[in-house]
């Protein structure tokens, strides 16, 4: 099967760890006939650097201001020409057979528009594995599991661009939520997943990521997107009011304390 790998890279990311991830995809057992790479606005002369190293293996596509991830995995998506697509951030690890076993899951089951998996996450100064997240598997589970959490890991996920852009593509409107966003709309209307429990990928994470997932701003925007989900029915407002509402209250603890709760989510 054929497949096409879309990544947006932009101005903050770490050259070092946009070519550990380069070199992942482009080192997977079965291969990707194409890479398509989004350049989220102005990069830095060394991002822009290890692009040239990798320019024949690439397909770049270059904005000329940053328009935010969502927007620009919508137009890296128009370039993709296989109905497969293999997401990819600019500084996380795929394992060297992701794609391969990702593939055997849609061979397996054509019904499927979306497959992703067990993550493995990793400080990025120590090398240190911490802890994976786990997601139900099978496409029920991943349903009710939705109306709490994430229900796939999108740095690993492979997805079929039709059924993509059936559902409307990433949003702008629930900034930071452009993922889940889509996986309800896309679960909503009739699309099939499934989450392999192999850790196909390992993603970095830091303190500041989890500076990143707190603050007033955060929680805001957390609630938001939550009360849009109970306005559409797709959660209850018992769920909101006893899921949504004590994520926010976690969102505004010191990031001490919210990075041990977020770490309680996580199996070891």
């Amino acid at each position: 099967m054929r497949y096409s790998v879309l990544m947006s890279v932009y101005r903050m990311d770490d050259p070092r760890y946009f070519r550990q991830a380069l070199d992942s995809m482009l080192q997977q057992t079965v291969p990707a006939d194409e890479f398509i790479l989004v350049c989220d606005g102005p990069l830095t002369p060394e991002l822009d650097s290890v692009i040239q190293e990798y320019q024949n293996d690439l397909t770049v596509v270059r904005l000329a201001e940053n328009r935010g991830l969502g927007v620009a995995l919508n137009i890296g998506m128009e370039h993709c020409t296989n109905d497969l697509v293999a997401r990819m951030d600019s500084d996380d690890i795929s394992v060297p057979d992701r794609c391969e076993k990702e593939l055997r899951a849609f061979e397996q089951d054509d019904r499927l528009a979306i497959v992703s998996s067990t993550i493995e996450e990793f400080y990025d100064i120590t090398d240190e594995t911490t802890k994976k997240r786990w997601l139900p598997g099978e496409h029920d589970e991943i349903v009710l599991f939705s109306k709490r959490r994430c229900p796939f890991n999108h740095p690993v996920v492979m997805y079929r661009k039709s059924a993509v852009i059936a559902a409307g593509g990433y949003r702008e409107e629930y900034h930071r939520f452009e993922d889940y966003d889509l996986w309800v709309r896309m679960l909503d209307s009739g699309a099939i997943g499934r989450n392999l429990s192999d850790v196909l990928l390992r993603m970095r994470v830091s303190d500041a990521l989890y500076m990143r997932r707190g603050g007033k701003e955060y929680a805001g925007e957390l609630l938001r997107f939550h009360n849009h989900l109970r306005k559409t029915g797709w959660i209850s407002t018992f769920v909101f009011v006893t899921c949504a509402v004590p994520h926010a209250m976690v969102c505004v603890m010191p990031n001490a304390i919210r990075k041990a709760v977020y770490k309680l989510l996580r199996k070891s």
